[in-house]
């Protein structure tokens, strides 16, 4: 059962790695052409560098999901928690700055609870050691006390 919710999980986060870099990307097709092939998806409170931002943001992190799972780069969960922690901070930012939304400080926990819980995922589920590997952090062993 287990492995079936873990199994079904990580497709999940595929899916939605995949709607993320296709959201960046018709975002900078809007942003360069004005073209909104679907809907429109710029921002008109966010300033020009912040919507910039906003979209390398989502594409990169989209691709850099989709990009590790393919090929089971060892270092995805470290990648995808500094990702998340500039996708936190960004949404930190636009909602305490610019969004107006009365719905907006929900949203950015939720954001945030989200981002937590697939980075455990990422670094504790079995199912993710399989594909990437187990990260572990080195530290220097001392075999003799430092002698002044």
């Amino acid at each position: 059962m287990q492995k079936a919710l873990s199994h079904i999980f990580s497709s999940l986060l595929v899916l939605a790695a995949l709607i993320m870099l296709s959201w960046g990307l018709l975002g900078f097709l809007e942003y360069f052409s004005g073209l909104a092939p679907l809907m429109p998806l710029q921002n008109e409170t966010f300033p020009i560098g912040m919507q910039t931002l906003h979209w390398i943001l989502i594409t990169v992190s989209g691709a850099t999901f989709l990009a590790g799972y393919a090929l089971r780069w060892r270092y995805t969960p470290i990648a995808m928690l500094v990702m998340f922690t500039a996708l936190a901070t960004m949404c930190a930012v636009q909602t305490f700055d610019m969004l107006q939304n009365p719905d907006r400080y929900r949203n950015l926990v939720v954001e945030c609870i989200n981002y937590t819980l697939i980075s455990v995922y990422l670094f504790r589920a079995q199912r993710m050691r399989e594909r990437f590997g187990r990260i572990t952090v080195k530290t220097a062993h001392r075999s003799a006390p430092l002698e002044a």
